[in-house]
């Protein structure tokens, strides 16, 4: 009790400060006049539903955000969200965690991810590293369990990234940027209509960067990006019933990884530094038929193909560093496919239930996923081959219910069907599978046209699984399927003549069977020690906590906006792989605050300022150890000034170059001392700065 009454009377006192620091030039500067906040669509529901009009937590992270942070990639912008966290141990962040849940990394094990990632429809989840941002127009994450929206793979939420669509009108732009650490960019994009039915859009991202850490074995950066982003879509409305889009992207990603020092610094030795390569080919096609007096049919298919390397220098030296040195790689190569196909039937107003008072929403989903991996290791006798394949199928089915001029209620399930099927050249199979009920229940209650508040309780599911390695022991093998509860009540709506806009939600997820990340550690017969990891269940789990987010508009001149998450998480009845009670431990990755808190100003009729805070609490790197990382603050800045066409934007990111971890790790790896169990971490962003140019025409 002591120690979270210090770190929230410590989270009090930031909070003042930094809204005082960011908000007195806002302050300053603010006028009479009112202006009010344009309203915010999400595509990821089952319907183009407004942000006020969802019975849930979501933060959008739009495309202004993404323009004045210079956002490459997704762990770019995640901070501006409450109570999402991500985990790296690559060039970029793959994993991520919402409201405490998501895995962390994957080795040679089968992964079963609970946080959706969805590229333009199409699912990325567990290879995140695609979620490059150029030609974005909004990031939305849909907290908690999505039981009747997309079911296994979304227990703890949904990240949805979605591209801009073709334009009406002609437009085309270029982007140039310069960074500091070698960075350089290049983008460019054209839409408009290619006939009269048919729209098109393209778009061309090319990025650089010698990275933040320096060989010095090498004697030159080995943890460098070389990203690259091409993205096409037609839109052809082929009468005023049916319309299709389509779209195609190529993301190629070549990155170095050379991560981790010895000293725990920016300075690495190894001798033989790793990658982090993905190369992903997506297509997206849906249909909507507005035909049917009684619905509106959509159908949606997607297809991913991505070929993902991924490796490193296992000891982190160089030969000849140490009397009692080894020396070892590590490395997997992924060919990961996804097929997925829905049909969706909506309601129209003329077909709805109960005299009308019902509108509805039925659906068949279909996914099949195939991974192949190799892995080639140092200590294993050969190539190490193993093959996934995965089967969802599900049906659902969502009302919603006008009880009167105010009252609605919601309600919504999904039961899926889940067949897996593993072999490995170690002779090891299994062939598990799944029947899962998920849902959802909310009663809404709408003030006016901007003001709601609701209560809802869901169900989210996330299939069991197996462990591959070859090492563990038997009863480490298989684990369990997970199911969380979630009860959460919440307030949104415009204030003030529409000048302000906030969102509150308050949570209480019961998880049961819990799949944890965990690890152990083996000692070969050279001393040196081999890393294990792999899934195993706990009893239950708890994670609470509120989620706030506040934008506005003072005047014509002054935005302020923050966010804030606070998260209590704990363990029930669990015991780790090296014996420890973990029993009302803070869960791994799942910090008790972070918050943001900015203003944007005019400063001048062409020049504008947006300035921000972002802070995160002390958080367990995994359940297997109790290293953690340090809270931290971080000041972020960029000046735009913009004239016609012509944008060009000043940034900075980490303006203090705070170090930060990211990612940690707790074994023995250095033969100086003895192989001495220590943190080993991975450090985020050092100061980052840059100019970037945008024309748009």
């Amino acid at each position: 009790m002591n120690r979270h009454s210090n770190l929230y009377r410590k989270l009090n006192k930031t909070l003042i400060k930094s809204a005082f620091t960011c908000g007195f030039l806002g302050m300053a500067l603010a006028a009479q006049a009112q202006t009010s906040v344009e309203e915010i669509i999400i595509t990821a529901d089952f319907r183009r539903n407004t942000l006020n009009d969802m019975a849930a937590s979501v933060s959008v992270l739009d495309e202004q955000l993404i323009a004045s942070k210079n956002a490459l990639h997704l762990e770019d912008i995640l901070s501006n969200a409450p109570n999402v966290n991500f985990a790296s141990g690559a060039s970029r962040a793959r994993f991520y965690q919402i409201r405490g849940i998501g895995e962390r990394g994957q080795y040679s094990e089968v992964l079963n991810p609970s946080v959706g990632v969805l590229i333009d429809g199409v699912d990325f989840s567990g290879i995140g590293g695609a979620a490059m941002l150029y030609d974005v127009e909004q990031v939305e994450i849909l907290m908690g369990p999505q039981g009747t929206r997309y079911g296994s793979n979304a227990l703890a939420g949904l990240i949805n990234l979605q591209s801009k669509s073709p334009a009406q009108e002609a437009e085309y732009g270029l982007q140039l940027q310069q960074e500091n650490f070698g960075g350089t960019g290049m983008a460019g994009y054209i839409s408009g209509a290619l006939a009269p039915t048919l729209l098109g859009r393209i778009a061309v991202q090319k990025s650089a960067s010698d990275g933040f850490m320096h060989n010095l074995t090498l004697d030159k950066s080995t943890n460098n990006r070389d990203e690259s982003t091409v993205r096409g879509k037609l839109h052809w409305q082929a009468s005023a019933e049916v319309s299709a889009d389509l779209t195609l992207a190529l993301i190629d990603i070549d990155n170095g990884y050379d991560a981790f020092s010895l000293d725990n610094n920016r300075e690495t030795l190894s001798d033989e530094p790793g990658f982090d390569t993905q190369i992903s080919r997506l297509t997206s096609l849906q249909f909507n038929i507005d035909t049917f007096d009684v619905f509106t049919l959509q159908v949606i298919t997607g297809l991913a193909n991505s070929d993902i390397g991924y490796g490193y220098d296992e000891d982190w030296t160089r030969t000849n560093f140490h009397p009692w040195e080894y020396a070892s790689t590590d490395h997997y190569f992924r060919d990961h496919n996804t097929l997925s196909a829905e049909i969706r039937a909506l309601s129209k107003d003329s077909s709805g239930l109960f005299n009308g008072r019902t509108s509805w929403i039925t659906g068949l989903y279909a996914l099949d996923q195939q991974v192949d991996m190799e892995r080639e290791y140092t200590y294993l006798p050969g190539t190490f081959n193993n093959s996934y394949d995965i089967a969802r199928s599900a049906f659902y089915a969502d009302t919603s219910t006008t009880l009167n001029a105010a009252l609605t209620l919601e309600a919504g399930m999904r039961i899926e069907n889940i067949v897996a099927s593993y072999g490995d050249s170690s002779a090891l199979a299994f062939h598990p599978s799944d029947v899962l009920l998920g849902g959802r229940l909310a009663l809404n209650y709408q003030f006016n046209d901007n003001q709601m508040v609701y209560a809802s309780m869901s169900r989210g599911y996330k299939t069991g699984g197996f462990n591959t390695d070859g090492s563990l022991d038997p009863d480490l093998r298989e684990f369990d399927e997970e199911t969380l509860w979630n009860y959460e009540a919440g307030f949104k709506g415009s204030l003030f003549d529409d000048s302000l806009r906030t969102q509150v939600a308050f949570f209480y997820m019961d998880r049961n069977d819990v799949q944890i990340s965990s690890s152990t550690t083996r000692v070969r017969n050279d001393g040196s020690a081999e890393f294990i990891a792999y899934t195993g269940n706990a009893a239950a789990g708890v994670n609470s906590g509120v989620e706030l987010g506040v934008q506005w508009l003072s005047n014509e001149r002054v935005t302020m906006y923050g966010n804030l998450g606070l998260l209590k998480s704990e363990y029930k009845d669990f015991v780790n792989s090296e014996g420890d009670n973990l029993d009302g431990r803070q869960q791994a990755h799942a910090p008790d605050y972070q918050y943001t808190i900015g203003t944007s100003v005019m400063l001048l009729p062409l020049l504008s300022l947006d300035l921000n805070l972002q802070a995160k609490d002390a958080f367990y790197f995994s359940d297997s150890h109790s290293e953690r990382s340090g809270s931290y603050a971080l000041i972020n800045a960029s000046l735009l000034w913009e004239w016609n066409q012509l944008d060009i934007r000043v940034w900075g990111r980490n303006l203090l170059d705070k170090d930060y971890s990211v990612r940690g790790f707790y074994f023995g790896n250095d033969p100086r001392d003895g192989y001495t169990a220590k943190s080993y971490t991975q450090l985020g962003e050092p100061l980052r700065y840059g100019v970037t140019l945008n024309v748009d025409f």
